[in-house]
């Protein structure tokens, strides 16, 4: 490679964390805040893997668990799990991760496109897979944790949910 293509190769800074064993990676532009993992407020007629929302210093940002969403067995939390704060356009979301990893280059070049996996592997949350030896991480597309329907019926519990929030 030529010292031209090398300075024209874009990279795209991932945050890692692992989840039951595999490493995914979000965009670093999304993420805003990793917090230890903290007890959340639950709110009612939310999906399974929302676990509820916690007051952001006054934004009230629901929680996700991403092993509950990717359809893998719940696991206990204990002190390396972590839930980090991403930007979905103006709304902020809680995922609950394992632990965090590391901040991994990915050079734009370097990044896969997804295999289809058949029906066994729901692959919709992933924009692509990113090798570094033996190392493999998958990217999660951010945008597509949150399904349409599920955002809406939050937007209809929140205002309600904010009150509880605060109080707790």
């Amino acid at each position: 490679m030529s010292r031209d293509e090398q300075q024209t190769t874009r990279v795209q800074q991932q945050l890692t964390f692992t989840l039951a064993g595999e490493e995914y990676g979000i965009d670093i532009l999304a993420v805003r805040e990793i917090r230890a993992w903290s007890r959340v407020t639950r709110i009612p007629q939310t999906p399974d893997y929302v676990l509820g929302v916690l007051n952001l210093r006054g934004a009230i940002v629901p929680v996700m668990d991403l092993r509950l969403r990717f359809g893998l067995t719940r696991e206990g939390y204990d002190g390396a799990t972590v839930t980090v704060v991403v930007a979905v356009g103006e709304r902020l979301y809680g995922v609950v991760a394992d632990a965090v990893a590391d901040v991994f280059d990915a050079p734009e070049d370097r990044i896969k496109p997804v295999p289809e996996l058949g029906a066994v592997v729901d692959t919709r949350f992933l924009k692509g897979l990113v090798g570094d030896g033996e190392r493999m991480i998958m990217l999660l597309d951010v945008e597509r944790l949150m399904r349409p329907e599920d955002a809406e019926a939050l937007d209809a519990v929140l205002p309600d949910a904010a009150e509880v929030a605060a109080a707790a």
